[in-house]
């Protein structure tokens, strides 16, 4: 087909970077695609602590999961790159 465009296969690492470049990542994710819905079952105290600070931080509770989440994939990959050197 004529004018669609064809997406750039990026590893995890490369898209990350142009990401944090600044620079624009549409052409390289297939938005549609790019999320998996996982469910998560919690105790109560522990879904009224996350509710407790991200009201104090001013963001929702899934933002505050999703984000903290993601801090602690990149605390434990940069403790085993640590480990490599």
């Amino acid at each position: 087909m004529a004018g669609k465009k064809t997406k750039q296969k990026l590893s995890t690492d490369e898209l990350a970077d142009k990401f944090d470049r600044g620079e624009d990542i549409g052409g390289s994710v297939d938005f549609e695609k790019a999320v998996q819905r996982v469910n998560v079952d919690f105790p109560t105290w522990v879904v009224k602590e996350l509710d407790d600070f991200s009201d104090k931080v001013g963001i929702t509770r899934t933002a505050l999961i999703k984000t903290w989440i993601h801090d602690r994939i990149e605390a434990e990959k940069s403790k085993k790159m640590v480990a490599a050197d």
